[in-house]
């Protein structure tokens, strides 16, 4: 239990979840840029903890909670800014991220996501338990954390190895190139053949801590895009579209499949996602009207009532005065947007509304799936959707704000959604290790807020280095921001744009077909499952950013059968991963921090090759492939030959 005697919110605590919670940030934003997924940072930043304040002394499981806490909102403000605000580059309103703005959006963003969340603590954690997986795992670190050197010792060659490797890409030095591709024309040129993997380690890590079911589903979402939706357009319908066989004509084939892909096949994406995010409410209608009731209930609650230290949640009184100081500044900012009242209050109350609702959705898909598998993405869409049929009414279809004010409001309860699910899964490691809640909500909150402190330089140095959203001449291989070029393609496309809505609403029965498979799985009682939204994501991205994930994924479930873990033991699949997910976080982060690194000189000198090496110092793709393989090899001999008991973080 929390007794009073026991340290939690102390000013080192809240020092170092400040530092890991601005770096987890960083690092977290620029995976979401590359690949369109962010990861959890609770155990790494756990581990990180026990280590460090060992060196100072030594810190209590509740201390150790409290940094895990502050610095898991790393993730979640990362992932609310990255799939939204890179839209209003996308779009042409913004020339660059400007710090005061982002910081309003993802800033109060974050901190109304932590006050949403606290009325629901009760019913999903205490009451009506969910399991929340990574919280679960976070607290089975944190109470075996007598001995967190091995810990530290993996997250440590593991950063360094995702470091050298990004160092000696294509955007460092040059030594390898970035991706492995083979792509030839069958049949006269009526065929097309395309395989490519990117090589980055981090992929790898990322498809490790999924795991195979997302990785399968991610890698059958793209093997639909390239080997049969690209191969079909090129062979029966190009002739169809002049202007796009025009831009092809005399172009390789690994070009001409990028080609179709941009311009057609990944809208198919676009419309599973949007029939996705439309089901992934529908689902959950049930359990969103409870979450809801009970926390109300919960907040009506007789105040005389004596609450003990492990349930006392931040006082409603004062979170009802601070969610009118949040509102008030976002209702100016949409203001200065619109500089129409009549549209600004409605923005600000949809807001409010489609936040509160949301993050309770949020939290309780973080609930059954965890936070890395949370479809944020997917809430954010329904809500630009929603948002954008208002004010279609209020601005006209032809208004030239409509699409920046509709990508206004997803963006701000994209962050609160992103908040809420994960401040419930610290809250379910809290609960687990005796933690008080109301503390831990108050660090969230700080964590949060110091992420978006930093969000804006992050993504401003990044665009300035290697681009983001759709290829230019400057930055040929941009960060493709995948959500964010989705939401501003359906914000757009709401307000005048073209779009090929033909692709959309295809894509849309892809989706349906997939809902029907899944909930075919999930009426048979199937471990297996096909979510939607990860489906959607392997239609809209590309190939070479599925494989890896996928092959990440088959190592982690190799491991499994290495150490001969049966489908229903979920507890031991987690002790058994906690070494090569930490090898996993290690390779992202070292990875996803030398990317900014690489940045840095970039930016300064307006050079991208300003650190490749001369050419004849190159290896080939091979080269790139063969090293990929050894860092894989390598993560698989860590979760093979670590024992759960020797690595406590």
């Amino acid at each position: 239990m929390a007794e009073k005697g026991i340290p939690q919110l102390t000013f080192r605590a809240v020092l170092l979840a400040i530092i890991l919670a601005m770096v987890l940030s960083a690092a977290n934003a620029y995976l979401g840029l590359f690949a369109g997924l962010t990861v959890a940072t609770a155990i790494p930043a756990a581990v990180v903890s026990m280590g460090v304040l060992r060196l100072l002394g030594g810190g209590t499981i509740l201390e150790n909670n409290i940094v895990q806490t502050g610095a898991s909102a790393g993730s979640s403000i990362a992932a609310g800014v990255i799939f939204t605000i890179p839209a209003l580059i996308i779009l042409g309103y913004w020339q660059d991220f400007r710090y005061s703005w982002v910081l309003a959006i993802a800033g109060l963003g974050g901190l109304l996501g932590v006050l949403f969340s606290v009325p629901l603590r009760r019913t999903m954690i205490v009451e009506d338990p969910l399991p929340f997986p990574e919280g679960k795992a976070a607290a089975e670190v944190l109470k075996a954390g007598d001995n967190p050197g091995p810990g530290l010792k993996i997250l440590g060659i593991s950063a360094a190895i995702g470091g050298v490797v990004k160092l000696a890409s294509g955007s460092g030095l040059r030594l390898i190139p970035e991706t492995w591709a083979q792509a030839g024309f069958l049949a006269n040129g009526k065929g097309l053949a395309y395989l490519g993997t990117n090589l980055s380690p981090a992929l790898l890590g990322v498809g490790y801590i999924v795991g195979l079911n997302i990785g399968i589903v991610v890698l059958s979402g793209a093997v639909l895009s390239w080997h049969i939706a690209i191969p079909l357009y090129q062979a029966f319908f190009l002739d169809s579209d002049p202007t796009l066989a025009a831009a092809v004509a005399g172009a390789g084939a690994e070009d001409t499949a990028f080609a179709i892909w941009s311009a057609k096949i990944r809208y198919l994406g676009v419309g599973a996602m949007l029939v996705g995010g439309v089901w992934t409410l529908f689902s959950l209608r049930k359990s969103l009207v409870s979450g809801i009731r009970s926390g109300i209930a919960a907040a009506r609650k007789g105040s005389g009532e004596f609450v003990a230290e492990t349930e006392r949640d931040l006082p409603m009184k004062w979170m009802l005065i601070a969610l009118v100081l949040f509102v008030i500044p976002l209702l100016a900012l949409y203001q200065a947007i619109t500089g129409l009242w009549h549209v600004s209050i409605p923005m600000t109350i949809i807001m409010i509304v489609a936040g509160f609702l949301f993050v309770s959705v949020s939290a309780y898909l973080a609930g059954l799936v965890g936070s890395s598998n949370n479809p944020v993405s997917g809430i954010t869409i329904a809500t630009i959707l929603f948002a954008s049929l208002v004010l279609l009414g209020l601005l006209g279809r032809d208004s030239e704000i409509g699409a920046v004010a509709a990508i206004m409001i997803g963006a701000v309860v994209c962050c609160a959604a992103a908040v809420g699910g994960d401040n419930l899964q610290d809250l379910k490691a809290g609960y687990i290790v005796g933690a008080t809640p109301w503390k831990q909500q108050l660090m969230l909150g700080i964590g949060a807020f110091s992420c978006a402190l930093i969000m804006a330089p992050v993504l401003n140095l990044l665009a300035q280095a290697y681009g983001i959203g759709p290829p230019t001449a400057e930055h040929p291989n941009p960060l493709s921001a995948p959500q964010a070029t989705l939401m501003a393609s359906v914000a757009q496309g709401m307000f005048g744009g073209k779009l090929p809505w033909g692709m959309i609403g295809l894509g849309a029965l892809v989706g349906a077909a997939i809902i029907a498979v899944d909930e075919w799985l999930k009426a048979r009682g199937a471990k297996f499952r096909v979510p939607v939204l990860a489906a959607a994501i392997g239609i809209y991205l590309p190939l070479e950013l599925m494989l890896p994930i996928f092959l990440g994924g088959l190592l982690a479930h190799f491991v499994e059968r290495w150490h001969k873990v049966t489908n229903a033991d979920d507890e031991a699949r987690e002790r058994v991963h906690r070494p090569g997910v930490l090898f996993a976080a290690g390779l992202i982060t070292g990875e996803a921090l030398m990317g900014i690194a690489i940045a840095v000189p970039i930016w300064a000198t307006e050079n991208r090759d300003v650190l490749a090496l001369p050419e004849s110092l190159h290896f080939n793709q091979w080269i790139g492939l063969a090293v990929l393989a050894l860092v894989g090899w390598y993560l698989y001999r860590t979760g093979k030959k670590a024992q759960p008991e020797a690595v406590s973080g």
